[in-house]
């Protein structure tokens, strides 16, 4: 089954424009779960790097390389760590095929193999496999099954990018929310601190007020979520990312 974007309706198939013909310095491709490998989500495409060429900002997306520790802003929004052994996993559920592109080739720029499968509601599950590589995250974050930013937690570029490509969406006409994980109450204010101090002090939106997010609005935070995430990856929507 490939998957297809999310529109108004939820099955309308993306265009191909979304998804470009494999590069040779594209990373490698993801296993869905008791498939074959693929390029990227959608069996017609591939996942793609993202553009450069524009100025770098202090502590923006390009300025530094990935590293692990990045995947930091997946767990500042909904994604999950569960430990076994010496060893940890981190998933992510979104609602749009664009982001499985993204996601996944963001985990593979970062040395980590990532599977996908449809889910629930139009969703999709994306998991990396088991590996020492993220047991230091998993034991920075978690306090018994529960989830929680470490004191020393802050965000960088490259952490919004990864928050923003799973769980962000434009609110019409001058705001962006940046969805929590529903089940981590104890995350939500901390990571409220974590964004004014990135200058993107937001509104905490409840679960009854169409949360968890929080809510970013006006020009000048606008502006700076647009310069620390950087340009656009290939594969999301105009309309998807902050400019």
């Amino acid at each position: 089954m490939s998957l297809s974007g999310l529109g108004d309706t939820g099955k309308a198939e993306p265009p191909p424009a979304l998804f470009p013909a494999p590069e040779s310095d594209a990373p490698a491709p993801a296993r869905r779960r008791g498939g074959q490998p693929q390029n990227g989500p959608p069996r017609n495409g591939s996942v793609q790097g993202d553009d450069a060429g524009r100025q770098l900002v202090f502590f923006g997306a390009e300025a530094a390389e990935p590293t692990v520790a990045d995947l930091a802003g997946l767990l500042a929004g909904p994604g999950e760590v569960v430990r076994m052994g010496g060893t940890a996993r981190l998933s992510v559920q979104v609602d749009a095929a664009w982001r499985v592109h993204v996601l996944v080739a963001e985990l593979a720029a970062r040395g980590l193999a990532a599977s996908w499968e449809p889910t629930e509601g139009e969703r999709h599950a994306v998991r990396t496999s088991y590996t020492r590589v993220l047991k230091p995250l998993a034991a920075a974050w978690l306090h018994g099954q529960a989830l929680r930013p470490p004191a020393t937690f802050h965000l960088t570029g490259r952490r919004l990018r990864l928050w923003l490509a799973a769980a962000g969406t434009p609110e019409p006409p001058d705001a962006w929310l940046l969805r929590l994980g529903a089940n981590d109450q104890e995350c939500w204010e901390p990571i409220g601190v974590a964004l004014a101090a990135a200058g993107l002090a937001g509104t905490l939106l409840s679960p009854n007020e169409g949360g968890p997010a929080y809510r970013i609005t006006g020009r000048r935070r606008l502006a700076r979520l647009a310069e620390l995430v950087g340009e656009p990856p290939r594969a999301a929507p105009p309309e998807a990312w902050p400019s």
